[in-house]
């Protein structure tokens, strides 16, 4: 679950980066990668130290959990953090964006916008009537926005301005937004999920430890002596 929670992020980000330039916003999601990797050797320590009856074994487990856990924490803050600049990252980047388009040759800006104007049903940074501003639409003199604009149940829409019911009203800025931080809650819960598993793991196996060390039985049996 942790990671294809920072999978999706990094699969999502891919489609959106052109409106995100901060790529720091993304350690939440390799750190979380990273502790989702480690996971498999963390539950072999615990597993290996729990069949072999080792103290030694056991409190390695409980030490490295208590890391991971931390980590996951960390991971959290940084995720509200984070989640917090995604709208001023986009503001920023936006209109850098919506100015380089070119919908004769598209390049990698321009396939963003129009993947994104599909995928979010938007239309121009606030509303269509943004893409006057841009130098693609004074170029091309034919008052119209591009064709992903168009509702996917409107007939015959070519982006003209002059049929606007054809167009999508909302702009994409919010939109993005709203998807990049809907994207890293999804890495924040994950973690917290985690962090509560782990936190469980640790008080198991401290009670464990508890046990055994309390028992007598146990203790003549690791230092070779016998028990009547």
């Amino acid at each position: 679950m942790i990671l294809m929670a920072s999978s999706y992020v990094f699969i999502t980000y891919d489609d959106y980066d052109h409106f995100f330039e901060d790529v720091y916003t993304l350690i939440p999601a390799v750190v979380i990668i990273a502790v989702g990797a480690l996971l498999f050797i963390i539950g072999l320590i615990g597993c290996c130290a729990t069949i072999r009856e080792s103290r030694c074994g056991l409190a390695t487990f409980v030490i490295i959990l208590l890391l991971v856990f931390v980590t996951e924490v960390v991971v959290v803050v940084l995720g509200y953090v984070y989640r917090a600049k995604v709208e001023n990252e986009v503001d920023r980047s936006i209109q850098k964006v919506y100015k380089t388009y070119n919908g004769t040759n598209p390049d990698a800006a321009s396939r963003a916008i129009d993947y994104v104007q599909r995928q979010l049903h938007c239309c121009g940074i606030h509303n269509y009537s943004d893409w006057e501003n841009t130098d693609w639409f004074k170029e091309t003199k034919n008052q119209s926005v591009p064709l992903s604009c168009c509702r996917e149940t409107a007939s015959n829409c070519n982006g003209s301005l002059a049929h606007p019911s054809d167009l999508y009203a909302e702009g994409c800025e919010a939109l993005v937004v709203k998807k990049l931080q809907e994207i890293m809650m999804h890495v924040i819960w994950a973690a917290l999920a985690f962090a509560a598993i782990q936190l469980l793991g640790m008080l198991c196996a401290c009670i464990v430890l508890c046990r055994r060390s309390r028992d007598p039985a146990y203790e003549l049996l690791i230092t070779g002596g016998t028990y009547a």
